[in-house]
């Protein structure tokens, strides 16, 4: 994570703050809102910090040392086969999360969070990573919020089954392509291999006394144990920007830490754009595979505007009249969670709100273009959600019609 900073510093795409901050007052949730750049906080509760670490397409691929008009493509080649190398045990002192400067976004937060903290858990030799929020209770205790049906909600359940305790460790400050496989739909048990991959072909890592894996780079490890206890967790912010509601959810309790001693604290905002980062972009190259088995594909995006999560604009090559729409039911299978889907020719730049717009106003015919789909499966997070758990999707196919192109596109020099 450090040399990746140190590069964007010398592009120029990092913010130093270097009067101090206190991690409750919301002051560095605000200024991460108003800013792409990278924030490194030098004083927060008396130790250092960054946000918006992947904050934007081109920070993420310069992350993952991808091209980013290549990006999705190259992702979606991806095989999970790198290399995992194990450089022994991680020795651990204490927890005491009162060192780390955890912090308060929202006013009705129900308190300091961990946003950017990889949870790698181990259950009958399956390890699993990904990203959990986590409200701080004590000095050793978070309840974390764990999405039933994800992996790790499964594992712990497992566990509890057979009369266990899940072991966890949480990595803090890891390289963002760790952070970003982490948040990938991989074969089971690939993040640690597809964070390999992306960096290059192998990583190191260490093995905590719980016999979890984590990279062996990380600035802080957190070690422990899911049990069966359950405590309230929320209100929290969510990607949508509005307020996720209080559930009970599991309490994850730390038995051991690790920190470098200098070490650099990463924050997520919730809702902010490294959060819709990496809530969308890991899942454009599943969508991007979906619809190359309908049509030529050229470019998947999941747009901020669209929360990161709930938008995709495809840009297709159509061969036949039909293809916009069958890629956008390709799309809504690969990706529950989208709700609106619009397809694009190769003249449109996908990245570009306002090409976009341009594309839906002058290719779109309502009763020809527009597909509306009721009555199916939609995100928990959209507070359009209907109370049985339903939703309505639309497509819509804002490409020309074929034969009819001249009509249709741009005067250029």
């Amino acid at each position: 994570m450090r040399k990746f900073i140190e590069k964007m510093r010398k592009k120029g795409l990092v913010v130093d703050v270097k009067e101090p901050c206190s991690p409750d007052d919301m002051k560095a949730a605000q200024m991460a809102a108003a800013t792409d750049k990278i924030l490194f906080f030098h004083n927060i509760g008396g130790a250092r910090a960054v946000m918006n670490l992947t904050a934007d397409r081109h920070a993420l691929s310069l992350a993952l040392g991808i091209d980013e008009k290549n990006l999705v493509k190259k992702l979606a080649d991806a095989t999970f086969d790198g290399k995992i190398v194990n450089d022994g045990k991680l020795a651990m002192k204490k927890p005491d999360l009162s060192r780390i400067p955890v912090m308060h976004f929202f006013p009705k937060d129900a308190g300091n969070y961990f946003t950017a903290g990889v949870v790698f858990s181990k259950w009958d030799g399956v390890e699993n990573a990904s990203i959990h929020r986590m409200l701080v209770l004590d000095d050793t205790r978070v309840a974390a919020r764990l999405v039933e049906g994800r992996h790790t909600y499964v594992m712990h359940k497992k566990a509890l089954v057979c009369g266990e305790r899940l072991p966890v460790a949480m990595v803090i400050g890891a390289h963002p392509a760790v952070t970003f496989a982490s948040c990938t739909r991989v074969p089971t048990g690939k993040e640690l291999a597809y964070a390999a991959e992306l960096l290059g072909g192998t990583i190191h890592v260490k093995e905590c006394s719980n016999g979890v894996l984590v990279p062996a780079d990380a600035e802080i490890v957190l070690e422990g144990y899911i049990g069966p206890d359950v405590t309230d967790e929320g209100p929290f912010v969510d990607i949508t920007g509005t307020y996720d509601p209080v559930r009970r959810q599991p309490v994850i309790e730390f038995t051991g830490m690790y920190t470098k001693p200098d070490f650099i604290y990463h924050s997520i905002l919730p809702g902010g754009d490294e959060h819709k980062v990496l809530m969308g972009c890991p899942y454009e190259p599943k969508i991007y595979r979906a619809v190359a088995g309908v049509t030529e594909v050229k470019n998947v995006v999941l747009t901020k505007g669209g929360c990161g999560y709930l938008h995709a604009v495809i840009q297709i090559k159509k061969s036949t009249q039909g293809d916009g729409k069958n890629a956008i039911m390709a799309a809504f299978a690969a990706h529950t969670s989208l709700k609106h889907v619009v397809v694009v020719d190769e003249d449109i730049d996908p990245t570009d709100p306002y090409d976009v717009e341009y594309a839906i106003a002058t290719r779109v015919s309502g009763d020809r273009d527009i597909m509306v789909i009721t009555g199916v499966r939609g995100s928990s997070l959209d507070p359009c959600q209907k109370e049985d758990g339903t939703n309505v999707k639309i497509g819509v196919d804002a490409t020309m019609v074929l034969g009819h192109e001249d009509e249709f596109r741009r005067a250029t020099w």
